[in-house]
């Protein structure tokens, strides 16, 4: 994606060169890996149902697929996003690797691509650069649709890898993150096969153990997968945009999935100010991964935590603007990547616990 097609695009019309390129943008070993990711949890969920009818679920079932839900989803939103691709907070060591490796068993693909992808979308949000906007092929109803699905699952099978040398030399760098990332298929075989060591142990019997591997194994994959997923497609067009942010960024706020994703689909939020643990910046929207860590930080755990400054930010600039605009420079002119520390223009900084009075609204 060159420099010329970034400045060609007007924010309606497909992004240049998108058109014609799906087939010749496709890696027949991606499309394999993709596809298994993509289709084994529904046969999952589909051979679930069945053992289902006449059966009703148990109950060590759910509770099984809800906690591994939690770790796996924790994993990514507080792990994953908010610490090792945004820096939103500085973990203990131990504490860095365990949410990587619970990231990692969501099947989202390994800590480093992950987050080199993440950190790309910020740099090119909604314009030609982002791998998955669901504007890349238009505003037109047809192009919408088209586009949906590419930000939702499509843009998975096309060959366009994210470099990432340019985007995480840091996690490249970093010895732990690079161990976890190798560590990725034997982390997904270690997600299903949790779930069935349980139900056997629970159940006593092989139809126990298979129905935990269905339900708290692919069942509970493909719930998290979609609503990721639904974060990059629906949470770019569906919903509120409270907050400015910069040219294209069609990033919205969707209450809906607020819960099941773990305070991710304030997604809005997120993109005026990236470096912020907290994503529903407002008391009504709920955000149990900012939750988390408040906990760990109580503890000890989490430190430099850059939660959201309730303070007028001076000179009509959009909160986090500074920063995010400083991280696409970094990005674009293959420095270090690295997400901006707040500074004077940002509302979102480490704060310390010292006592000051309420600032009235």
């Amino acid at each position: 994606m060159t420099d010329e097609w970034r400045a060609r695009y007007d924010g309606t019309g497909p992004f240049p060169g998108s058109a014609g390129v799906a087939s010749a943008g496709l890696n027949r070993a991606r499309v394999v890996s993709a596809g298994l990711i993509v289709m084994v949890p529904f046969v999952g969920l589909a051979i679930a149902v069945a053992m289902l009818w006449g059966h009703g679920i148990g109950l060590a079932d759910v509770l099984l697929a809800v906690v591994l839900y939690a770790v796996t989803a924790f994993g990514v939103t507080v792990g994953f996003h908010r610490l090792i691709t945004h820096r939103s907070f500085t973990a203990r060591p131990w504490l860095r690797i365990a949410l990587a490796i619970a990231g990692s068993m969501s099947f989202q693909g390994d800590v480093i691509t992950w987050a080199a992808t993440h950190r790309r979308h910020h740099a090119f949000t909604d314009r030609p650069g982002d791998p998955h906007s669901p504007y890349r092929y238009g505003t037109g109803v047809g192009g919408q649709l088209r586009g949906l699905a590419h930000a939702h699952v499509g843009w998975m099978f096309r060959d366009d890898p994210t470099p990432a040398t340019r985007y995480v030399p840091d996690l490249l760098a970093d010895p732990a993150m690079t161990r976890v990332a190798r560590a990725f298929p034997a982390l997904c075989v270690v997600s299903l096969i949790l779930p069935f060591a349980a139900g056997w142990a629970l159940g006593g019997d092989l139809r126990a153990a298979l129905a935990a591997f269905l339900w708290a194994g692919l069942v509970r994959v493909l719930v998290l997968h979609h609503v990721t997923w639904s974060v990059n497609s629906l949470c770019h067009m569906f919903g509120s945009r409270p907050h400015p942010g910069r040219r294209f960024d069609r990033s919205t706020d969707l209450w809906p999935l607020a819960l099941i994703s773990l305070g991710e689909s304030w997604h809005n939020g997120h993109h005026a100010a990236p470096t912020c643990a907290r994503h529903g910046t407002c008391p009504h929207q709920v955000d149990p991964s900012a939750g988390l860590i408040r906990i760990l930080e109580r503890l000890g755990w989490a430190t430099g935590v850059h939660w959201p400054d309730r303070r007028p930010v001076g000179g009509g600039q959009p909160a986090g603007a500074a920063a995010l605009q400083a991280e696409e420079v970094r990005v674009i002119l293959r420095t270090r990547p690295v997400h901006a520390p707040a500074g004077p223009g940002s509302a979102c900084r480490p704060r310390r616990r010292v006592s000051r009075p309420e600032v009235k609204r």
